[in-house]
Protein backbone atom coordinates (compact mmCIF):
# COMPACT_ATOMS: atom_id res chain seq x y z
CA UNK A 1 0.00 0.00 0.00
CA UNK A 2 1.16 3.55 -0.98
CA UNK A 3 0.29 5.70 2.12
CA UNK A 4 0.08 9.48 1.34
CA UNK A 5 -0.49 12.30 3.12
CA UNK A 6 -2.72 15.50 1.51
CA UNK A 7 -2.73 18.62 3.56
CA UNK A 8 -5.84 20.18 2.40
CA UNK A 9 -6.08 24.20 3.51
CA UNK A 10 -8.97 26.53 2.67
CA UNK A 11 -8.86 26.88 -1.05
CA UNK A 12 -10.88 24.99 -3.08
CA UNK A 13 -9.17 24.65 -6.37
CA UNK A 14 -5.67 23.42 -4.69
CA UNK A 15 -7.69 20.87 -2.43
CA UNK A 16 -8.86 19.93 -5.78
CA UNK A 17 -5.69 19.86 -7.79
CA UNK A 18 -3.99 17.53 -4.89
CA UNK A 19 -6.91 14.90 -4.41
CA UNK A 20 -6.92 14.84 -8.35
CA UNK A 21 -3.15 14.13 -8.66
CA UNK A 22 -3.58 11.35 -5.50
CA UNK A 23 -6.20 10.08 -8.15
CA UNK A 24 -4.38 9.80 -10.94
CA UNK A 25 -1.44 8.00 -9.67
CA UNK A 26 -0.77 4.48 -10.61
CA UNK A 27 -3.09 2.21 -9.67
CA UNK A 28 -4.34 4.83 -7.54
CA UNK A 29 -8.21 2.76 -6.55
CA UNK A 30 -6.17 0.18 -5.19
CA UNK A 31 -2.54 0.94 -4.39
CA UNK A 32 -2.99 4.27 -2.56
CA UNK A 33 -4.47 5.24 0.51
CA UNK A 34 -4.90 8.88 1.01
CA UNK A 35 -4.94 10.73 4.44
CA UNK A 36 -6.72 14.28 3.92
CA UNK A 37 -5.53 16.53 6.53
CA UNK A 38 -6.61 20.02 7.97
CA UNK A 39 -4.74 21.84 10.51
CA UNK A 40 -7.18 24.35 12.62
CA UNK A 41 -4.80 27.31 13.24
CA UNK A 42 -5.54 30.58 15.71
CA UNK A 43 -9.09 31.75 15.28
CA UNK A 44 -10.44 28.60 13.83
CA UNK A 45 -9.74 26.21 16.03
CA UNK A 46 -11.60 24.67 18.86
CA UNK A 47 -10.15 26.92 21.14
CA UNK A 48 -11.99 29.85 18.98
CA UNK A 49 -15.63 28.39 19.72
CA UNK A 50 -17.62 29.01 22.47
CA UNK A 51 -18.30 25.39 24.43
CA UNK A 52 -21.42 24.82 23.22
CA UNK A 53 -20.52 25.42 19.35
CA UNK A 54 -17.52 23.18 19.49
CA UNK A 55 -19.31 19.82 18.27
CA UNK A 56 -19.60 21.75 15.43
CA UNK A 57 -16.29 22.66 14.79
CA UNK A 58 -15.53 19.74 12.29
CA UNK A 59 -12.82 19.41 9.12
CA UNK A 60 -16.13 17.87 7.55
CA UNK A 61 -17.59 20.98 7.23
CA UNK A 62 -15.05 22.86 5.44
CA UNK A 63 -16.00 23.23 1.27
CA UNK A 64 -12.16 22.16 0.42
CA UNK A 65 -11.95 19.34 2.39
CA UNK A 66 -15.04 17.76 0.98
CA UNK A 67 -14.04 18.70 -2.54
CA UNK A 68 -11.02 17.02 -2.17
CA UNK A 69 -13.28 13.66 -0.82
CA UNK A 70 -15.45 14.20 -4.03
CA UNK A 71 -12.32 13.65 -6.10
CA UNK A 72 -11.11 10.48 -4.47
CA UNK A 73 -14.54 9.07 -3.81
CA UNK A 74 -15.25 9.56 -7.98
CA UNK A 75 -11.58 7.97 -8.09
CA UNK A 76 -12.45 4.53 -5.57
CA UNK A 77 -9.24 5.91 -3.64
CA UNK A 78 -9.45 5.17 0.17
CA UNK A 79 -9.01 7.85 2.26
CA UNK A 80 -9.21 8.71 6.08
CA UNK A 81 -10.11 12.29 7.09
CA UNK A 82 -7.88 13.53 9.69
CA UNK A 83 -7.85 17.21 11.67
CA UNK A 84 -4.98 18.52 13.60
CA UNK A 85 -4.80 21.94 15.59
CA UNK A 86 -1.60 24.71 15.55
CA UNK A 87 1.32 25.03 13.44
CA UNK A 88 0.20 24.10 9.75
CA UNK A 89 3.83 22.83 9.02
CA UNK A 90 5.13 20.99 12.15
CA UNK A 91 1.52 19.13 12.01
CA UNK A 92 2.24 18.37 8.62
CA UNK A 93 5.94 16.56 9.30
CA UNK A 94 4.52 15.19 12.62
CA UNK A 95 1.50 13.67 11.05
CA UNK A 96 3.62 12.17 8.33
CA UNK A 97 6.08 10.71 10.45
CA UNK A 98 3.70 9.32 12.66
CA UNK A 99 1.73 7.47 9.33
CA UNK A 100 5.17 6.61 7.80
CA UNK A 101 3.64 8.27 4.55
CA UNK A 102 5.48 7.47 1.45
CA UNK A 103 4.56 10.94 -0.24
CA UNK A 104 2.97 14.13 0.39
CA UNK A 105 0.93 16.45 -1.78
CA UNK A 106 0.95 19.94 -0.95
CA UNK A 107 -1.16 22.44 -2.39
CA UNK A 108 1.41 25.63 -3.48
CA UNK A 109 0.81 28.81 -4.51
CA UNK A 110 1.94 31.68 -5.62
CA UNK A 111 3.98 34.04 -3.52
CA UNK A 112 6.59 36.20 -4.03
CA UNK A 113 10.17 36.06 -2.51
CA UNK A 114 9.21 38.95 -0.28
CA UNK A 115 6.47 37.33 1.04
CA UNK A 116 8.00 34.32 1.29
CA UNK A 117 10.22 36.17 3.75
CA UNK A 118 8.00 38.43 6.35
CA UNK A 119 4.88 35.81 6.20
CA UNK A 120 7.04 32.23 6.02
CA UNK A 121 5.74 29.57 3.73
CA UNK A 122 4.29 26.22 4.71
CA UNK A 123 5.67 24.53 1.62
CA UNK A 124 8.84 26.22 1.78
CA UNK A 125 9.25 24.85 5.51
CA UNK A 126 8.02 21.00 4.87
CA UNK A 127 10.14 20.75 2.52
CA UNK A 128 13.17 21.77 4.41
CA UNK A 129 12.47 19.93 7.35
CA UNK A 130 10.93 16.39 6.08
CA UNK A 131 13.14 13.35 4.48
CA UNK A 132 9.40 12.25 2.80
CA UNK A 133 9.05 12.61 -1.05
CA UNK A 134 6.84 15.78 -1.57
CA UNK A 135 5.07 16.86 -4.14
CA UNK A 136 3.79 20.68 -4.47
CA UNK A 137 0.30 20.67 -7.13
CA UNK A 138 -0.49 24.07 -8.33
CA UNK A 139 -3.76 25.86 -7.80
Amino acid sequence: MFRVLVPIDDNEERARSQASFVADLPDAAEDVEAHLLFVFTDGAGSKALPAELQRFNSAERVASVRRAEAVLEAAGVDYQLLEDSGEVAEDIIQDAEDLDVDLIVLGGRKRSPAGKVLFGSVTQEVLLNTDRAVTVTGG
